[in-house]
């Protein structure tokens, strides 16, 4: 590595506060380190990309669609597109992390044999625990290259790039804890497994507080308590992200909707308008 670039562009000059948009720019990564005092509430949210999430302080528990994780100083979190996921930070304390975007289709093409994609693990995306400050200088000094405007920077960034997929692939390979979402999970992690293979059914309170033995009122308060939204937000999150995916495959938006668990086109329509912020139809055609 280049220590001299590493210094000069990596560390605190790279760390910037939180931005909330949650859609790529470009059309192969990205990368953001951010460091906040004071940190904001982050709605549950998925994203059509690849992330890798690497933890440098706080006090915060990530969920990552039916499980979750706390996380120590260096630990890896790699979450696939269309996991829904959140961090939930202490209030109060400050939170540093780099996130690093890789673009699905960008991915695919650099890696043919799947040997990146591998190491994304099952449901809940895949952590590797205690990875070391090997890739987290890695991560540090690629961020510092992508914002620069020095000569070179773009190749650097690129191979700095590289540098970051093979370390990870080497030690989800190796003894460090490779760890995906806990066996022995709370209510609301439960409860968010389930949808997530059911959600396309009709389902209530009363089937879900039936189904996991306890009251509907403190499955509902259970369930917002850790995924910050409603069971019925979780599920319909789960029918947009479904349709979009199908959408993008070639699908029809009717078609997609009535795939998707969606019994009315209006509200369909209305719902992914909302979170999307384009109709159906416009993203079958972007």
């Amino acid at each position: 590595m280049n220590t001299t670039a590493a210094g000069r562009h990596g560390g605190e000059k790279t760390a910037r506060p939180f931005d909330p948009r949650q859609s790529m720019h470009r059309q192969d990564f990205e990368i953001f380190h951010y460091h906040d005092p004071k940190m904001q509430e982050v709605p549950l949210h998925d994203h059509d990309f690849y992330e890798i999430y690497d933890f440098l302080g706080g006090n915060v528990e990530y969920l990552a669609e039916g499980g979750s994780y706390r996380l120590l100083p260096e630990d890896i979190l790699l979450i696939r597109p269309g996991v829904l996921h959140r961090p939930k930070v202490a209030p109060g304390e400050a939170y540093e992390r780099i996130v690093l975007w890789i673009d699905a289709s960008y991915l695919g093409k650099i890696d043919e044999d799947g040997e990146v994609r591998r190491i994304f693990g099952g449901p809940g995306g895949m952590l590797l625990h205690g990875a070391g400050a090997g890739v987290s200088q890695l991560m540090r000094h690629l961020a510092g290259e992508f914002y620069a405007d020095d000569a070179g920077s773009g190749l650097l960034s690129r191979g700095l790039f590289y540098q970051v997929m093979a370390e990870l692939v080497r030690l989800s390979g190796k003894s460090v804890g490779v760890e995906e979402a806990t066996e022995d999970l709370p209510l609301a992690e439960r409860v968010m497994e389930y949808l997530g293979a059911h959600y396309r059914e009709e389902i209530s309170l009363d089937v879900l507080a039936e189904r996991f033995f306890v009251s509907k009122y403190h499955l509902s308060h259970e369930f917002r308590k850790s995924a910050g939204t409603g069971v019925y937000r979780f599920i319909l999150l789960k029918r947009l992200q479904h349709a979009r995916q199908l959408i993008l495959s070639g699908a029809g938006p009717g078609d997609a909707s009535r795939e998707s668990g969606f019994t009315d086109y209006a509200n369909f329509y209305r719902s992914f308008r909302s979170v999307y912020g384009i109709s159906p139809k416009d993203a079958a055609q972007a």
